[in-house]
């Protein structure tokens, strides 16, 4: 069996893979809610083989979103929906994982296809945004941000706890908190961001308080088998940023606060990068295999991870999940293809098992049934990892997710 189609285990949830589906933004809610759009993009992608499922960024207040047209957990009357998605992923033998954040300064925005721009505060469908301090991101996003009182924070801390209790009742057995690309939490730990000069802001440990006390509300209110995980924006790419180091001693923080696995992603705090490895296959690959390494806990990672052979060796050389943004957009059955690609014996056990008979038992011409024939199952990883696919665009992360 190859190592990405292993079982993995944390806490009180086991995996039948190591294959995630990352968390899109994809600006079909209407006030927070899920509908039929969001069972049959989470129900497709179960029945196609993925582990564990998000669906996006879940805001835990109003104001937390990317647009009006974002989910959001922050009302009761939102747990119905999502209860839809999470029973059908279940049915499907998935595990259901909810991501909870607040998107800070990056809010008040509209769709990508309609610019991905920041709109003023007395636009129809816009917000005064709230930041750790009063520094817009800048670029397509310029508008004024108010800094938040420490009052504000601790409201914060409150709704990521009320979120993440209806959360469970809409039936999620995995948490993990957003702290990353640009959103608030990535906000607190970027000195970019972050020009506070109280117990919030300055020194590593005051940067990563909110994220500590975010963690302890959040533990505290839901069962303890219920794993509770980050996407940390580790680094800004930045000589003025946060950076590698200042993150594995922050996840080590966390940790102590009950964090059980670090998603390691970029922070993009800034539009102004540099060195990005979002091209690279890979590319966060070393950074999340560090945090493992030196703190000790599970890791998971997102950046072109879509060939399946480099999928299986980000696995063999110790990530434990791979999370998959555009690759699950583009292939609901991306687990049956990977696993053809290398060379399991029994591929279409992933599937429920209606598909999965009549896709055992076709009778006819092979090439026909519709899924592309194996390259081959003898792999050269080492060579198929140093193929590189040019980075094309900006990353935006209110669109497609990354993979």
């Amino acid at each position: 069996m190859a190592d990405l189609f292993s079982p993995f285990t944390l806490k009180g949830v086991t995996l039948r893979n190591r294959i995630v589906m990352s968390p899109m933004t994809m600006y079909r809610s209407v006030d927070g809610e899920a509908n039929d759009f969001h069972v049959m993009h989470l129900g497709a992608r179960a029945a196609g083989g993925f582990g564990l499922l998000f669906p996006e960024q879940i805001a835990i207040t109003p104001d937390g979103r990317t647009t009006v047209h974002c989910g959001g957990l922050y009302d009761d009357a939102q747990v119905a929906g999502w209860k839809r998605t999470t029973d059908l992923v279940k049915a499907m033998g998935g595990v259901s994982a909810v991501q909870l954040g607040h998107t800070g300064r990056k809010g008040s925005a509209v769709a990508p296809w309609e610019g991905g721009h920041q709109v003023a505060a007395d636009h129809p469908e816009g917000w005064r945004c709230k930041a750790p301090s009063a520094v817009p991101y800048g670029a397509d996003h310029p508008h004024p941000v108010d800094e938040l009182s420490v009052e504000e924070i601790q409201g914060i801390h409150q709704a990521y706890a009320d979120a993440a209790v209806r959360a469970v009742e809409a039936g999620y057995e995995w948490i993990e908190m957003h702290y990353a690309h640009g959103y608030l939490g990535a906000s607190f730990f970027s000195p970019l961001a972050n020009q506070r000069t109280d117990q919030y802001g300055g020194s590593l440990e005051n940067r990563a308080r909110f994220h500590t006390e975010a963690l302890d509300a959040v533990r505290s209110v839901v069962p303890e088998r219920i794993p509770l995980t980050m996407r940390l924006g580790a680094d800004d790419l930045h000589p003025a940023g946060a950076t590698m180091d200042e993150a594995v001693a922050a996840i080590s923080l966390m940790k102590e606060h009950g964090l059980d696995m670090a998603d390691i992603s970029a922070g993009f705090n800034t539009p102004e990068m540099d060195g990005t490895p979002l091209g690279q296959p890979m590319g966060f690959l070393s950074r999340a295999l560090r945090v493992k390494r030196e703190v000790g806990i599970p890791v998971g990672v997102s950046w072109n991870l879509g060939v399946p052979a480099n999928a299986e060796r980000a696995v063999r050389e110790g990530l434990d999940l791979v999370f998959l943004g555009r690759p699950a957009l583009a292939n609901p059955h991306w687990p049956v293809w990977a696993a053809r690609e290398l060379g399991e014996e029994s591929p279409f056990d992933l599937v429920p098992e209606d598909y999965g008979w009549w896709l055992k038992n076709f009778r006819g011409h092979a090439p026909s049934i519709g899924w592309p024939e194996p390259t081959g199952t003898s792999i050269d990883l080492d060579a198929a990892a140093s193929s590189s696919v040019p980075h094309q665009g900006r990353h935006e992360e209110a669109g497609a997710g990354v993979g």
